[in-house]
């Protein structure tokens, strides 16, 4: 039998065993997937995790359902979708936090000044202003104190998942960071304020990420693990579904299964949208660098 670490409800070493909200917010751009699904009212399937993507989904004509193993996280995206709960943290925001709080002992990298750099609206000058501001010795130094193997990342998240992580996970941070901040314009990017700056891009109450959006077919929301929903699914049952960070952690078995369950339950000529952490392979990054997130390391886009 495959496991996932993802069932634990559990992202730091410290925290116990009762499960706990890992994301409170998503850090992966629905704009992907609005590009390369079927047309609305196709049938998808997403991680429900804060419930942004599948909120953006339904309130562009999808149907969708959403699963989470984590019964934390599930109640969580419920709440935000139903009842229009507002955000909190979770685990990840409170790693972000804390990089941001080092962060900020750099002048480049402090509140004020970071706010002036994301409200640039080109990216070549973004693209200058990282290179000549932003990426200095001072950010390397923390990255690699912070991200690298021996770092302080590795006592506070549990090993499954620091398997998953490049080993110089502080240079590819830094590249995927060059990378988007070169692309898109910090004022259309609600990503990278809630990366780099903690806040919502000003102005945006109702983002397309913002559950709130949802007032068309309600989301369906079921609880248990992806794979064995997949694998039980009737054949050819979705046109398309999005699963990010399910790879990442489990193990070769675990993408073996999951490669022959998506084949099984999503219908030919049907569109699969996968993300990861991990550094790409020979295969390349596929979209990663169109997500506006500016984490991923590879989102394979992939036609059934």
């Amino acid at each position: 039998m495959t496991t996932t670490p993802w069932s634990e409800g559990r992202l730091l070493s410290l925290q116990t065993r009762r499960p706990r909200v890992l994301f409170g917010r998503m850090y992966e751009d629905p704009a992907v997937e609005l590009a390369a699904f079927p047309p609305p009212g196709a049938r998808v399937l997403c991680i429900a995790s804060a419930g942004d993507t599948a909120a953006t989904l339904a309130a562009a004509g999808y149907d969708v359902t959403a699963i989470d193993v984590n019964p934390a996280q599930l109640d969580y995206a419920r709440a935000r979708l139903t009842a229009g709960a507002p955000a909190t943290t979770g685990s990840a925001e409170l790693l972000l936090a804390a990089g941001r709080t080092a962060a900020a002992a750099l002048p480049a990298w402090r509140p004020a000044a970071l706010e002036r750099f994301l409200r640039l609206d080109d990216p070549a000058a973004q693209a200058r202003h990282w290179h000549r501001h932003l990426d200095g010795p001072g950010l390397r130094l923390l990255l690699a104190a912070t991200l690298r193997p021996a770092g302080t990342l590795a006592a506070a998240v549990r090993p499954a998942f620091l398997d998953v992580l490049p080993r110089r996970f502080d240079t590819a941070l830094r590249a995927r960071l060059a990378r988007g901040l070169a692309r898109h314009p910090n004022t259309e990017n609600p990503f990278a304020w809630r990366l780099l700056l903690g806040r919502e891009l000003p102005g945006t109450p109702g983002t397309p990420s913002t559950p709130t959006t949802a007032t068309t077919t309600p989301v369906r929301l079921l609880a248990g693990d992806v794979l064995q929903h997949l694998e039980r699914s009737p054949a050819r049952h979705y046109d398309a579904v999005t699963l990010s960070n399910v790879l990442d952690g489990p193990g070769p078995a675990f993408a073996h299964r999951l490669r022959t369950a998506v084949s099984h339950a999503v219908r030919p000529g049907g569109t699969a949208v996968l993300r990861s952490i991990r550094e790409p392979g020979p295969a390349g990054p596929g979209a990663a660098a169109q997500d506006r997130s500016l984490l991923w390391g590879v989102v394979r886009v992939l036609r059934l």
